[in-house]
């Protein structure tokens, strides 16, 4: 599968990472969270290449997760906002962020702590079930095929387009006969 047919596929990760799968772009939308808006505020904090930076906010206004806002008229100069699907990507950062927190973050602790406003304490994300409000493991999750489902490379190892169990060849145990 090549980088620029990962938008095509039928697999929602391909065509999320299509978007929003390289180092600089995660690292915008990080930024654009902490309400990061401007292109030399974005380049200062990065310390990314205007030429890479500009490509990147391209394609994030591209595919609708920006928008271009005008702050100044002569010359005119735009900030970039987050537009609604931007901001669904909040739990995607939120848990990137404490994966960090959880697996790579220094002896001292968190860089940041983030504040749940309606209660005023600190959290750490939590996945949950839009059903009944459990938190979700991955060992609680099954996947089957949904109705956009076009590839079986696409669904899990020993599952049919149909959603059955596939019988997979099992290796023959031969035991050898010594006499």
């Amino acid at each position: 599968m090549r980088w620029r047919e990962l938008g095509e596929e039928a697999c929602s990760m391909a065509r999320a990472v299509s978007v929003i799968g390289d180092r600089w772009t995660l690292l915008i939308l990080r930024d654009c969270f902490l309400r990061v808006r401007r292109f030399e505020d974005f380049q200062e904090r990065l310390g990314i290449t205007r030429p890479i930076l500009a490509d990147r906010l391209k394609k994030l206004v591209d595919a609708f997760v920006l928008t271009k806002v005008a702050y100044q008229q002569r010359p005119v100069r735009y900030e970039y906002r987050l537009t609604p699907k931007g901001l669904d990507l909040y739990p995607i950062v939120l848990s990137i962020v404490h994966w960090g927190d959880m697996h790579m973050a220094e002896r001292k602790g968190r860089p940041l702590l983030h504040r749940h406003d309606l209660c005023d304490k600190n959290f750490d994300p939590v996945l949950t079930c839009s059903e009944c409000g459990e938190a979700i493991t991955p060992r609680q999750v099954h996947v089957h095929p949904g109705p956009g489902a076009r590839n079986p490379r696409h669904l899990p190892a020993g599952i049919d387009m149909s959603g059955q169990s596939r019988s997979e060849p099992r290796p023959s145990s031969r035991r050898s006969v010594t006499g």
